[in-house]
């Protein structure tokens, strides 16, 4: 390190360095700021009275000029450096500081009770601890220098050196001090700014992931409800088309059990937009619900399907969201009934089964259809059923084998209903 980098680092205020950061919050720093102010200018008022008391002709002309160059320092460049970064104009305070003090030293000591103004405007000016360190130092050999110069005796200059360095001491451990408690309180203030900062993200996070899970919610909601009831439409719309030359009546009856559907599905799209609430049970007990999904299935494929809801029958209460779970469950494997299993005939039954405290309901949709492979087959239905599913404590088992049919069953914790 060349010396003229030394030195630098010595004498020139750190942007950043050790603690050379702006301290304290924006308002406790503006206090401290307009503390320092005013005690400045009670104590240079002190000195100037002092100075008229003690002094006349010259050497009160002196004694004042030092004192004017004080303050019109501290005006220009002292007090800029206190209320910002300004590492030019704190260099030119300090060393006005420490040549008026060299002066004072011959021309009035007893005005060196300023330098319990000085010493902590050196810190409070530089914040760095190595050039707080280098200038209090400086400061106080300046002090020194007047007295030492002026001394008639070695007791003499030995106790304005033992003075000095009682002084120094002092400052230097109120330096340090102050040093520290501004280093803290910046690194207090970037913590906090990191932790804002972190806030924010987390925040922005949250928000996307917020807004995905409804987007996904909603894609399960659209597959569910309207996504099924389009689906019948057509096959309903197909066979209708293919009667209508050969068996007008049973034409008609798809006609009317495409427009019962369609009204259903206005029903259900009117839902998601009000409440994302199934309207199968909007007034309706999930048994009732079921008795309706399965009659409407029917008349759909002319398959034969029981219901069996007798486990229901005590009167076991779920919570909405769960009859929600069940429903759709059975909505989606009846789905896949129509489209893949070629049944002849299906049973939709409801169990319950643990003790008290511990009670799961169950809907199992099972056919007599083809059966497939469950480790090989993937649909977004059962994923999105599965998904559902977990999200009240439930899970779904798919029990299936070519040719032997197939088995769906959701189920779900019975938990205490809510008032409704």
């Amino acid at each position: 390190m060349s010396l003229r980098h030394r030195l630098g680092v010595a004498f020139l205020p750190p942007a950043e360095e050790e603690g050379g950061a702006e301290p304290l919050s924006e308002s406790g720093w503006r206090a401290t700021v307009v503390g320092m102010h005013v005690i400045s200018a009670a104590l240079w008022t002190l000195a100037v009275a002092t100075a008229v008391a003690d002094h006349d002709g010259g050497r009160l002309a002196a004694v004042l000029g030092v004192l004017a160059a004080f303050a019109v320092a501290y005006v220009l460049a002292g007090a800029p450096a206190l209320s910002g970064s300004a590492p030019v104009r704190a260099v030119v305070y300090l060393a006005v500081l420490v040549a008026g003090f060299c002066m004072l030293g011959f021309l009035s000591p007893e005005l060196f009770f300023l330098l319990f103004l000085a010493y902590p405007q050196v810190w409070f000016v530089v914040h760095g601890r190595t050039t707080g360190v280098a200038w209090t130092v400086l400061l106080a050999a300046a002090t020194a220098t007047g007295p030492l110069v002026h001394a008639v005796s070695g007791e003499l200059a030995r106790e304005v050196l033992l003075q000095t360095g009682i002084s120094l001491l002092f400052s230097l451990a109120l330096g340090l001090w102050i040093s520290r408690v501004l280093h803290q309180s910046a690194h207090r203030a970037e913590l906090i700014e990191q932790l804002e900062r972190t806030r924010v993200q987390l925040a922005r996070a949250e928000h996307e992931r917020g807004v995905l899970t409804e987007r996904e919610r909603l894609a399960q909601e659209v597959h569910d409800t309207l996504a099924q009831g389009y689906t019948s439409i057509v096959v309903l719309a197909q066979t209708a088309t293919a009667q209508l030359a050969t068996d007008p009546p049973a034409a008609r009856d798809r006609l009317a059990l495409i427009e019962e559907v369609a009204r259903e599905n206005l029903a259900e799209a009117r839902a998601m937009v009000a409440a994302f609430r199934p309207v199968a049970l909007d007034g309706s007990t999930l048994v009732e619900a079921l008795a309706r999904l399965a009659e409407r299935f029917g008349r759909e494929t002319g398959l034969p399907v029981r219901v069996d809801t007798a486990a229901l029958a005590g009167g076991l209460a779920l919570r909405r969201d769960e009859e929600v779970v069940l429903l759709r469950g059975a909505q989606e494997a009846l789905a896949n009934v129509r489209r893949h299993a070629a049944a002849q005939a299906v049973v939709i039954r409801v169990s319950v089964v643990g003790g008290e405290g511990a009670r799961q309901v169950s809907v199992h949709v099972e056919d007599d259809g083809v059966g497939f492979d469950p480790s090989g087959a993937r649909g977004s239905g059962l994923e999105g059923l599965r998904d559902r599913a977990s999200s009240v404590g439930g899970e779904v088992d798919v029990v299936s084998s070519p040719g032997e049919g197939t088995r769906v069953t959701v189920r779900v914790p019975a938990s205490r209903a809510e008032a409704r």
